[in-house]
């Protein structure tokens, strides 16, 4: 059975995308109209309760969670290597970026482009949450610069690309339009031009239809 992701472009289904693109197994797209709240369907809802996106279907298995479906993408397809083996040094840093990402670095960018979620409704408000949230956003780059450095590159466990990289990119793109972006710094502009040439990202770019600049 065909392997579904529901996806919108640019969003948090941006690194499942790839991903699936990478182990070149049959999957379908299915679009959502974010923009008139399709996620918020009833249809919807019953596959995501939270009313977010992504979703993946796969079989009887329905994934939420963008981390989780990648976890499980590549445990489901072991001979791509896209996980380090269990039990490894480089399997443990892999759990460890892919988690910083989703629960640090992705929950504060959420803070920065909805920044009325926490509340703000005065431009004041808005403007000093998008400054405090940038401010973190930017340390947490600094960190994964770092992890480039330590890790020897070209990726965050070293010499193997893995599904921690995937998400890496998905969040650098997300900072490509604030002060200071991931790609203003040295080893993270170089694993940005590396990841750019990808067949698997070009793909996704072309039918996501995103425009340049990507990172």
């Amino acid at each position: 059975m065909t392997i579904k992701l529901y996806y919108f472009p640019s969003n948090a289904s941006l690194a499942p995308h790839i991903l699936l693109e990478e182990i070149g197994a049959p999957f379908e797209l299915v679009l959502i109209d974010r923009p008139n709240n399709q996620h918020k369907s009833a249809d919807y809802l019953q596959l995501n309760p939270a009313g977010v996106i992504p979703t993946l279907v796969d079989g009887d298995i329905v994934v939420t969670e963008t981390a989780a479906i990648m976890l499980h993408l590549a445990d489901k397809f072991p001979a791509d290597q896209l996980i380090p083996p269990l039990q490894t040094a480089a399997r443990a840093a892999c759990y460890q970026w892919l988690i910083f990402m989703t629960n640090t670095l992705q929950a504060e960018l959420l803070h920065y482009f909805y920044p009325e979620r926490l509340g703000g409704e005065r431009d004041a408000d808005i403007a000093m949450i998008k400054a405090n949230a940038t401010a973190r956003i930017m340390l947490m780059l600094d960190i994964l610069e770092s992890a480039l450095v330590r890790s020897g590159g070209p990726f965050l466990v070293g010499a193997q690309y893995t599904i921690a990289d995937i998400f890496l990119f998905m969040m650098c793109r997300w900072t490509r339009n604030m002060p200071n972006p991931a790609r203003t710094r040295p080893m993270l502009n170089q694993f940005l031009n590396m990841m750019s040439t990808r067949p698997a990202v070009i793909r996704m770019h072309e039918k996501e239809q995103l425009l340049k600049p990507w990172y």
